[in-house]
């Protein structure tokens, strides 16, 4: 296939919409028959996606959606979410994918919060949600899509998404926006809190596409990226459309969960060059029988993890296994995508690597002094994908974004290589002993040991009310052992390999550990 026009430059004055950018410039370029996107049931051209966003910007219009009014994304990784997200952006209005792992009443607060006039949902995910319509004065129209593309059942006031489009007007040029007018917003996971709207301008998305999606993953129009991680997910938003639209690559879309396998199949049927996960999902498909090179892709030339920090090991049992490393990096819903990152040709397991070139960061105490190389602080950012505040949070907005700068929470330490290694995030940090302690550390000495699959570390109050780490354990299927034995031989490697006051006093196995929708573990619920 031809690479798409205009390189990654653009045209000098044009139009600062971001779908003539990601969808228009390759139609210019003659490029209309490239795979965009692929689902189980339907294959989208990027000639097939300027027509279908097309008539869905407008069909908006025509509905009487307004520009800047806001449109809800409740939707299963299928070509419609492309459709309707690229559709709302083309006519200058504002798509919010939302988690569709939420339950009902979180999804109702964000289209409550958001004020959305209309929501598209997938068919499956409508039932639960509808007794809730009542209590969101401001939803006037509701869209359903089935999975596969046909005719979803529908009640009064609703819509099939077929019909929605049939009859509209297309609106074959984008509306003329500046490149700093918001184009998006994507809810934070909301773990410790109601969801945060951060609100994302045009320019962002090519932003991540110039920096992390060239100059890192280093994407190829000849790519099939497979992410695990979903849409609705800023992480998932880069891997599975950005990053591949930019150049003209294609994405295949897993509408189910990513289980093992589930992953597994797609990767064989799809043979993706490219593959993005978290690190429990890596952890998992190891424990998988079927596991093996190429995770099931004998194309298989790039992996990227990201949501939490990739444990040393797993990084290196990956390499062994699949033949391919991973890239462990750590991004934000704030900043839109990766910002610091381990590369292709400089690999350090256990860290999170260096800045991605268009990025700075930097480690500060608490009262915003940078701190030498080998101490812990926070983290913060500054990139041209950063989001442009919260919505309706003042407060909230300006403690995280302060001038140039993104405040993460995240407690990082710099080496005298220049190596971020990351300890835990700001509010899960331990003091053992008057010495900081970082559960992230623990939990990676504790994954080392072959019968875990995975560990979460918490404070927990001694005899004399003294914090200590605690360990919650998950083990792996095979996994047999007496329990006291078992956590015996890991407290006893936990003080081999990091340190004899950091070893868990306690060590509780369980069968799962509680997480957010998008997989990060929700230690605040692990202290009790």
């Amino acid at each position: 296939m031809a690479e798409a026009a205009d390189g990654g430059a653009g045209l000098a004055g044009s139009n600062g919409n971001a779908a003539d950018y990601f969808i228009d410039r390759h139609m210019r370029g003659g490029n209309g028959a490239r795979l965009a996107f692929a689902d189980p049931w339907r294959r989208l051209t990027y000639g097939k996606l300027h027509e279908r966003s097309a008539a869905f910007a407008g069909a908006l219009c025509d509905a009487g959606v307004a520009r800047e009014q806001r449109i809800a994304l409740l939707l299963l990784d299928t070509v419609d979410f492309p459709i309707a997200f690229w559709g709302a952006i083309r006519a200058g209005i504002v798509p919010v994918p939302i988690n569709t792992l939420l339950p009902p009443d979180l999804v109702a607060y964000i289209l409550g919060d958001s004020r959305a006039v209309a929501l598209v949902v997938s068919a499956p995910l409508w039932p639960a949600l509808r007794p809730l319509l009542p209590a969101l004065p401001h939803l006037r129209q509701v869209i359903v899509a089935a999975p596969d593309g046909g005719a979803a059942a529908t009640a009064a006031g609703e819509t099939g998404l077929p019909q929605f489009i049939s009859s509209a007007r297309p609106q074959p040029q984008p509306a003329a926006c500046s490149r700093d007018e918001v184009a998006f917003w994507l809810y934070s996971s909301g773990s410790t809190g109601a969801p945060k709207g951060a609100r994302h301008v045009h320019s962002s998305l090519r932003a991540t596409a110039e920096t992390y999606g060239a100059q890192v993953l280093q994407i190829r129009p000849d790519d099939v990226v497979f992410s695990a991680a979903k849409l609705f997910f800023a992480y998932g938003l880069g891997n599975a459309m950005t990053f591949p639209m930019a150049v003209g690559a294609a994405a295949v879309l897993l509408p189910e969960r990513p289980t093992p396998d589930a992953v597994l199949g797609v990767m064989r049927r799809s043979q993706a060059t490219i593959f993005a996960g978290v690190p429990t999902l890596y952890a998992a498909l190891l424990a998988h029988p079927e596991i093996g090179p190429g995770a099931g892709s004998d194309r298989l030339r790039r992996c990227i993890s990201a949501g939490e920090a990739l444990p040393a090991h797993i990084g290196e049992r990956w390499r062994e296994v699949v033949g391919v490393d991973i890239l462990d990096g750590i991004g934000s819903t704030e900043m839109l995508h990766i910002f610091l990152s381990n590369r292709p040709d400089g690999i350090r397991y256990g860290t999170t690597g260096k800045p991605v070139p268009g990025y700075e960061v930097r480690i500060v105490d608490g009262d915003g002094r940078d701190v030498p190389d080998g101490e812990q602080g926070e983290l913060v950012v500054r990139g041209a994908s950063a989001a442009d505040g919260y919505w309706n949070q003042r407060d909230k907005s300006r403690r995280t974004f302060r001038g140039e700068w993104t405040h993460t929470g995240d407690t990082y330490i710099r080496d005298a290589d220049g190596y971020y290694r990351y300890c835990g995030r700001s509010d899960d940090m331990l003091k053992v002993g008057g010495i900081w302690v970082s559960p992230f550390e623990v939990e990676e000495a504790l994954g080392a040991d072959e019968a875990v699959l995975e560990a979460a570390v918490v404070g927990h109050p001694d005899d004399e009310g003294l914090i200590k780490p605690k360990a919650f354990v998950v083990l792996r299927p095979a996994a047999a052992a007496d329990p006291a034995a078992l956590r015996e031989r890991l407290q006893m490697q936990v003080k081999e390999r990091i340190g004899v006051w950091k070893y868990p006093r306690w060590v509780e196995f369980v069968e799962t550990l509680p997480k957010t929708a998008t997989g990060k573990i929700q230690r605040y619920k692990l202290r009790v």
